[in-house]
């Protein structure tokens, strides 16, 4: 299976769905915090989710329970700079436990993964949207349902598609 995300468009199947990207749109990624969804190809890495708000998510992916001590180092100091990290954690980090349903899935895109280029950028997800479709900090997101839809079609071999 193949996903473009185009214009704020996400493509998969023969479904075209609205999403959400980065505040600066589409582009290269310079830095850490510049608010861009990043062109390229990638693939999805693993899956992250909150057992509690989603039951029975079938996916050929491996996944992984969100739990109250996760979060993602976003601070290029660190060692763990672009990995998933137990809190308490010294260095600046993004909390993946969240009150509103935005990391209920989390696609955890690679994206600066191999090798982890210090403030390259991080935490590259496809997540939920916020009601309004507001734009993200670089990620993209998409409605709980459609996520969904796509975390039963995908396998290793996806490639995503960022235009």
């Amino acid at each position: 299976m193949h996903i473009l995300i185009k214009n704020k468009n996400l493509f998969f199947d023969n479904y075209k769905v609205k999403c959400s990207i980065g505040k600066r749109g589409i582009g290269i990624k310079k830095r850490e915090g510049d608010q861009i969804t990043p062109k390229g190809k990638f693939k999805v890495k693993y899956i992250l989710y909150r057992k509690d708000r989603v039951s029975d998510l079938k996916t050929k992916l491996t996944k992984l329970i969100i739990h109250k001590n996760m979060g993602w180092c976003d601070d290029p100091k660190s060692k763990s700079y672009n990995k998933l990290v137990r809190l308490p954690f010294k260095y600046h980090y993004e909390k993946l436990y969240k009150t509103n349903n935005t990391y209920d899935i989390i696609l955890v895109l690679n994206f600066n993964l191999n090798p982890i280029r210090k403030n390259k950028g991080s935490a590259i997800f496809i997540h939920i949207a916020k009601k309004n479709y507001k734009r993200t900090d670089g990620c993209i997101a998409i409605s709980k349902k459609n996520l969904k839809k796509i975390v039963e079609k995908i396998n290793k071999k996806t490639i995503i598609n960022i235009n």
